[in-house]
């Protein structure tokens, strides 16, 4: 499957809590996940969860106050992304419970571990729930 290779460029949790998969200045990731960050809070809840900026498409999804963000090449698919995300989020549940903005706050440590399990360099390592196991 094409989406398991998939390469993503930034993984955002929280305005704070945010993970890079290409090199750049601490400068220029924070005018980055600046920007992002208000253009995502700017729109409407019932608005589209794709944004295309700059030269990336910014696929987000906002569960219990966390906006999670991810921005992925052109040609990348926006649903299989919306669904990665969407795993993740059932990896933060499974291990907090009802993950919230705190757990990511007091736990990013775990949350990165989490997606580092998942992610390895920005691509996918694995989908099925069965075998994504958190002790």
């Amino acid at each position: 499957r094409e989406w398991v290779r998939k390469h993503l460029k930034l993984w955002i949790l929280s305005y704070t809590y945010y993970k890079w998969y290409i090199p750049l200045s601490d400068k220029e990731k924070e005018k980055i996940t600046r920007e992002l960050v208000q253009t995502i809070l700017a729109q409407k809840p019932k608005m589209c969860s794709f944004l295309e900026w700059l030269d990336l498409k910014i696929v987000h999804k906002r569960h219990a106050g966390l906006y999670i963000c991810c921005a992925i090449e052109d040609q990348d698919n926006e649903l299989i992304t919306l669904e990665i995300i969407h795993r993740y989020v059932e990896l933060l549940d499974k291990y907090f419970g009802s993950v919230c903005e705190l757990d990511i706050i007091f736990n990013f440590e775990k949350a990165y571990f989490i997606l580092d399990e998942f992610l390895l360099g920005g691509k996918v390592q694995g989908t099925s729930k069965k075998k994504t196991s958190l002790k």
